[in-house]
């Protein structure tokens, strides 16, 4: 099996005076109402964190049990509490995807296998192994963009079988489509993550949904207090009907953005992969990596994709930014690409 450093991510590609195409975070710093509501937190800060508010705004938002709702330091702390949780079941990641869930994996012991998908990305639940009982696929994917159909998702579950399906990013596309948070099926886990769409990577707050006794054994491992009273408020502010509303507004901004962005690598002739509909999209360009180089020359961070699974040297992931950043970094990506 290929050796991959399943634990780098965009962060590493950023420094100083660099323009960040390299992290899936729509937002440069949290929304006004938002550092309000954290900044009237800081007064509890004293006393132990407590989710119960933030469960039930989860459960009110997708329409689920409370003890179907888990709130965690963000999504990448769920990938853990499953590895650890079901360290006696045979592994499976679909791959091009998020690299965290095979690292929780393997940092707990699992052996996982990877179905590693052809572009253009398309699933078929026939590739995964009928003896899979914990299954990890991604949707709308990281990095290919891809989002798949609920029911071939759906076709994956099995009696006796988990299946794990990050939504991380799926606010981000406008009316969440192919969403199964709503959904109770036995054997279902969804991931959801706060911070693409509101700024607060640094706060770590995320949620899943499953049935209870799945929560009830994920929450066994998972550590107390693990998140922090800053987190859990952000969850409840962010789970209201005012902020969903203002997420699906910036999902149909950030679709427009895309749209542009992949128009203009287009016309430079550059290869854009599977059909995109989160906001980042993934380029194939032959000498990708002296390319990645020269416009950090330039100024401009983007994702390696050589760290994907299924992906290689040839690969960038690009992150979906406004007009006038996508202009120019277009003109400078013109002047980079091979004659």
């Amino acid at each position: 099996m290929a050796d991959y450093d399943l634990h780098h991510h965009g962060d590493r590609e950023v420094g100083d005076g660099l323009v960040d195409l390299a992290v899936n975070v729509r937002l440069p710093e949290p929304p006004e109402w938002l550092r309000h509501e954290l900044a009237g937190a800081l007064r509890d800060l004293a006393a132990y964190p407590d989710p119960t508010a933030a469960t039930e705004a989860v459960a009110t938002r997708h329409g689920r049990r409370l003890d179907e709702v888990l709130v965690t330091a963000g999504a990448a702390e769920a990938f853990t509490l499953l590895a650890t949780a079901f360290r006696d079941r045979n592994a499976v990641v679909v791959h091009p995807q998020f690299t965290e869930p095979e690292a929780a994996l393997r940092a707990a012991g699992h052996e996982p296998r990877r179905v590693v998908l052809r572009p253009d990305f398309t699933l078929d639940p026939a590739l995964v192994p009928e003896d899979a009982d914990l299954v990890f696929a991604g949707n709308p994917t990281n990095p290919t963009s891809v989002l798949h159909p609920a029911a071939t998702l759906e076709a994956l579950l099995r009696p006796g079988r988990v299946l794990v399906v990050d939504e991380a990013f799926l606010d981000a596309v406008p009316g969440e489509p192919e969403s199964l948070a709503g959904k109770a099926l036995s054997g279902l886990v969804v991931l959801r993550s706060l911070t693409k769409t509101w700024g607060i990577a640094g706060l770590r707050a995320g949620y899943l949904l499953a049935e209870p006794d799945v929560v009830r054994r994920l929450k066994a491992v998972q550590p107390p207090w693990s998140v922090s009273t800053l987190a859990a408020r952000a969850v409840v502010a962010c789970c209201r009907p005012a902020a969903l509303d203002e997420a699906d507004k910036l999902a149909v901004a950030a679709e427009r953005d895309r749209e542009r962005l992949v128009a203009g690598l287009r016309d430079l002739g550059v290869e854009v992969l599977g059909e995109p509909r989160a906001p980042f999209v993934l380029v194939k360009i032959p000498g990708a990596q002296g390319i990645r180089e020269r416009l950090r020359e330039e100024g401009y961070a983007v994702r390696r994709g050589d760290t994907f699974p299924g992906l290689d040297g040839d690969h960038l992931r690009l992150a979906v930014r406004d007009e006038a950043t996508t202009s120019a970094f277009l003109r400078v990506l013109a002047r980079l690409l091979p004659a």
